[in-house]
């Protein structure tokens, strides 16, 4: 039994902005850089409570009551938002724990991904020791274990265990604080791990010295998991293909690493990543189909329909089996933040209220962010909100007794196909800001994926559960969906990319978008149009004539460094592979490139070390056009992808006003054989008034040389040599090159040591500025303005960046 309530249109818009109130103050608390106190917070929770109570006193006018709501709710979500995260760093790794070899007892508690690199899992501490004393760890850590080809270079040789979700186990761990890439337009690591609750990640020490990992017991604390884990198993050993076999992995359990790059490439350029990836999308999708068919089963019986109505029962079922999906497939956060938008609304809809479609969608907005203020900075959640506005504000029938009313087959094909144009229209701007890119072709893609994922191969995936002859069944439904995405993908203009706009230029694409599909006359929804077009029309600020621009990617350990002149562009070096299946070219530079819209000229790669040529492929997949130059030998795998010339001393070029020098190596030095670093392309770029110099991995002797040979070194911003070896930057060197500004591209605390402190005390000992990847992120140097170098880390720093010490 339920009432009805309905609100006024002054009420309404009342509570929706009193919880916009709540939305915008914890907004304002994610642009902190450092945290208050927790006292401070509290004491704006204190003052919410406050003029809360005030609010609700009635001996004051309406407007004024309301204005105090909204300042109430502001500062319940500015300080909840703070006092959470003041707890939450207060389980923070401390940094003295970092690279010593801790014994830890804990559990498993998802489920393990295997690679050609070894196993991730997460893992629960329940006690670590240090040189046999107690130590303090955060509650929860992500764990490598290396496999033996990655273990060799370090001398480790035991083979890897069948790790279980859920067993307990006790290993010598090494440790660190989370520590990402941070790059201009680019992932944020570390705060998706502050989302999943991970202060730590470290790996197994399995060397022969180290005491040998054990594990103690299974336990059936996490036993969702380790039914995840059994069914994902039990799927490869039924489905021969590898690639069906683990899109229907991501599917049924949640495990998106069983995707292989090539099928997320082709999501991506088809614009349905979302149906694979357990998306809010995607669940929202499995609950509406859920709810069709229990509303269909409900039906059947008229005594079920007596006890409760068939929609009621439709949409609570739908809800309950959206969640259950959602557990079972890895309970993510975009699923967990989805799963509460959906009980939200339910509760709503089911205790008989009548509000209109924007408090409604406040109402879900202010629950999710409530549960989850930082869900406000990941682009799904902005992607799952407007999409929702969108629908509610373009559906006459919105939210109305007559919005649940049944519909032929063909009313709702038409709806659906409605729906998704609606959507596609809208969100394409916000999609060009979050992304830079979209799917031409996402449409035609998404009308048939989305009802043949949803309706067919996810169901007929989760009764292989039971029926495992059925994963076969879904595997080939799969394929043919695979095949068709393929070819779409296929096409040269299934994709548009252009430069990643600003926040403004695309709030006003996106409210182009919107005014293009609301139910307006056409006249008015024209209006729309000149709304698009700074999105479209939009590019990245290049250098004026006769100046340039360095970009130092932050790769890790490895060189990148991308260089752009008024009309042209080049790359140094392409980073380092991580794995097989992942590298700074596919990772970092690609999205670089395409998020600038930058049409690369020349590609060099300073030599064959992996470090520096790793992403090579990717770039050069995506920069078909560039001529590439390099000193890497003749039967290199990269020489069957592109003709490669030599660099040789002499070469000379210039653009927009910037010459560009090749110093190194000698056409001779190819002749005899010598250490791949001797052999680094040495570039010397300069507009007459500033110079920089990019060496590679060139060491002492071929800085002597160089400097004896009397070349023309001189420089305002070095590339430090082999990444700050103690083999490389030579005093002489230093004192010919004479920079001002010193760039060191190396990994947080990567195994080599890079820089060396002795190296360090040379730079230092001249008053050149040194500036390294894991303290600065990406750094960005402007021949214009020389003294102002820009570190990502450093302009986009918020509390839960890592600060390296």
């Amino acid at each position: 039994m339920h009432t009805d309530s309905t609100l006024s249109p002054g009420q309404a818009r009342n509570g929706f902005l009193a919880l916009l109130g709540l939305v915008l103050g914890s907004a304002l608390q994610l642009q902190q850089i450092d945290l208050f106190a927790w006292q401070i917070y509290m004491v704006f929770v204190l003052l919410a409570l406050v003029g809360y109570m005030c609010a609700a006193s009635k001996t004051i006018a309406i407007d004024k009551r309301m204005g105090l709501a909204l300042v109430a709710l502001a500062l319940l979500g500015f300080g909840a938002t703070g006092l959470r995260a003041n707890a939450y760093l207060a389980d923070a790794l401390d940094p003295a724990l970092e690279g010593r070899d801790l014994r830890v007892t804990g559990v498993v508690t998802n489920l393990p991904q295997r690679s050609e690199a070894g196993l991730r899992f997460r893992f629960e501490v329940e006690s670590a020791t240090l040189d046999g004393q107690r130590a303090h760890l955060p509650p929860r850590l992500d764990v490598a274990w290396y496999g033996e080809s990655a273990l060799s270079v370090a001398g480790l040789s035991r083979p890897l265990p069948n790790v279980q979700a859920g067993e307990r186990w006790a290993m010598t761990l090494r440790v660190k604080a989370p520590h990402g890439t941070r790059n201009p337009h680019g992932f944020d690591y570390e705060l998706w791990l502050w989302e999943q609750g991970v202060q730590a990640t470290g790996y197994v020490r399995a060397g022969a010295k180290d005491p040998a990992p054990q594990r103690l017991a299974q336990t059936w604390r996490y036993p969702v998991a380790l039914a995840r884990q059994t069914v994902r198993e039990r799927i490869n050993a039924q489905v021969a293909q590898h690639q069906t076999a683990g899109v229907l992995a991501a599917l049924v359990v949640g495990d998106q690493a069983a995707i292989e790059r090539a099928d997320w490439d082709v999501f991506r350029a088809t614009g349905v990543a979302h149906l694979v990836s357990i998306s809010g999308l995607h669940i929202t999708m499995f609950a509406w189909g859920a709810a069709l068919l229990v509303g269909w089963l409900w039906r059947r019986s008229g005594a079920l329909c007596t006890v409760l109505p068939a929609p009621q029962a439709a949409l609570l079922g739908g809800v309950l089996l959206a969640t259950g999906y959602a557990v079972f497939s890895g309970w993510g956060v975009p699923a967990q933040r989805t799963c509460l938008m959906l009980a939200t609304v339910a509760l709503l809809r089911l205790s008989g209220a009548r509000w209109p479609w924007t408090m409604v969608w406040m109402l879900a907005c202010a629950v999710v962010v409530a549960f989850d203020p930082w869900a406000l900075l990941q682009s799904g959640f902005w992607l799952s909100f407007v999409a929702v506005g969108v629908l509610f504000a373009t559906d006459s029938g919105a939210y109305n007794d007559h919005s649940t009313r049944a519909i032929g087959l063909k009313g709702k094909l038409l709806s659906g196909l409605r729906e998704q144009w609606v959507i596609t229209v809208a969100l394409t701007p916000l999609t060009l800001l979050l992304f830079g890119q979209v799917s031409v072709v996402g449409l035609a893609a998404n009308a048939l994926a989305i009802p043949w994922v949803t309706l067919v191969v996810t169901p007929l995936a989760m009764a292989g559960v039971v029926l495992p002859w059925l994963w076969d069944v879904a595997a080939g439904a799969m394929g043919w969906l695979l095949a068709y995405l393929q070819w779409l993908a296929s096409w040269p203009w299934a994709v548009v990319t252009v430069a990643v706009p600003p926040l403004w230029v695309a709030v006003a694409g996106v409210l182009g978008g919107v005014a293009l599909v609301l139910p307006w006359q056409w006249s008015m929804r024209l209006l729309g149009v000149p709304l698009l077009l700074p999105v479209l029309l939009w590019r990245a600020p290049v250098p004026a004539a006769g100046q340039f621009e360095l970009l130092a990617a932050d790769i890790g350990q490895g060189n990148a460094v991308l260089v752009r002149t008024a009309r042209h562009a080049l790359l140094y070096d392409a980073g380092p592979r991580y794995s097989l299946e992942s590298d700074a070219g596919h990772r970092v530079l690609a999205p670089l490139l395409q998020a600038l819209q930058v049409r690369l000229d020349t590609v060099v790669l300073s030599h064959r070390d992996m470090d520096h040529v790793g992403g090579a492929s990717a770039v050069l997949t995506q920069q078909p056009q560039a001529t590439v130059i390099s000193s890497i030998e003749a039967d290199n795998p990269l020489q069957t992808q592109r003709a490669i010339q030599r660099c040789v001393a002499g070469q000379h070029w210039e653009w927009d006003g910037v010459a560009f020098d090749i110093l190194h190596p000698q056409d001779a030095d190819y002749d005899t054989p010598a250490k791949s670093n001797a052999m680094s392309c040495v570039l010397r770029i300069s507009n007459g008034a500033q110079t920089a110099l990019l060496v590679g991995d060139i060491e002492q002797p071929q800085e002597a040389r160089l400097v004896g040979q009397g070349a023309n070194l001189k420089a305002t911003v070095l590339l430090v040599p082999h990444h700050g070896s103690k083999t490389s930057s030579s005093g002489a060197f230093l004192d010919t090159v004479a920079p001002q500004t010193a760039i060191v591209q190396s990994g947080y605390r990567n195994r080599f040591g890079h820089p060396a402190p002795l190296v360090l005390e040379r730079y230092q000992e001249r008053s050149i500025t040194v500036v390294d990847s894991p303290h600065c992120g990406a750094y960005t140097w402007q021949s214009w303005q020389a003294q102002n170098g820009a570190c990502m880390r450093v302009q986009g720093l918020r509390y839960w960046h890592h600060r390296v010490p």
